[in-house]
């Protein structure tokens, strides 16, 4: 088993989760500015990854610039990991390769702890890659423990490129944001991501009703 097989379902049930729904948890967070560079990258890509289709496209065209934009933005504070494997736990499914690794270190040649985000690429449907973004943040908040690190929130991006949906994993809690943050909506998605990586606090938790699944 490895994280692209766990769904949302399989996830809660495999690691004993409590999973809460809540809509906007991140909206009042402070928007970054968005560079010229970005800016002009973004007018060029978007449409070209979405002619292409794919998620390779997506991925590279519109995930991966937004994230170095990220990098530049904090002086190189953390390390960016794109398609490495990430074995944490093999027996339990925690294993396998993920799109996107951010850890709060400056190590760049191999992943070290803390890990603090995960972000997961999707063609479409983006609650389909829930289950999937949620072990890996099982899995670094494991890593981040075997290692001695005290950091435990973790954070998670299931994202079309266009389209972005954040979760947080604190001790046994995922918290899903119901509301989807779009493209155009740039200088928000940055400011999320800024905040969830430098490990600002977001303010107050989901007051919700445990998921079913």
């Amino acid at each position: 088993m490895s994280y692209r097989q766990f769904t949302l379902t399989t996830a809660k049930k495999q690691f004993n989760l409590t999973i809460s729904e809540g809509n906007g948890i991140f909206a009042k967070v402070p928007r970054l500015p968005c560079s010229a560079f970005l800016t002009e990258t973004l007018h060029y890509n978007v449409p070209l990854a979405l002619s292409n289709n794919t998620e390779k496209a997506r991925s590279e065209m519109i995930i991966a610039p937004i994230l170095i934009e990220m990098k530049k933005q904090s002086s190189d504070s953390f390390s960016l990991f794109s398609g490495v494997e990430f074995e944490v736990e093999s027996e339990q499914g925690l294993a396998g390769y993920c799109d996107f690794i951010l850890s709060r270190s400056p190590e760049q040649l191999f992943v070290t702890a803390p890990v603090v985000m995960l972000v997961e690429a999707k063609k479409e449907n983006i609650n389909n890659g829930l289950g999937q973004c949620i072990a890996e943040m099982v899995a670094a908040q494991r890593f981040n423990q075997r290692e001695q690190n005290t950091i435990t929130t973790i954070y998670g991006v299931v994202t079309t490129g266009t389209n972005w949906k954040f979760l947080r994993l604190q001790d046994q809690l995922v918290e899903i944001d119901l509301q989807e943050y779009y493209v155009s909506e740039i200088e928000q998605i940055l400011g999320i991501l800024n905040a969830g990586i430098m490990g600002n606090s977001f303010g107050g938790t989901f007051k919700c009703a445990e998921h079913s699944a």
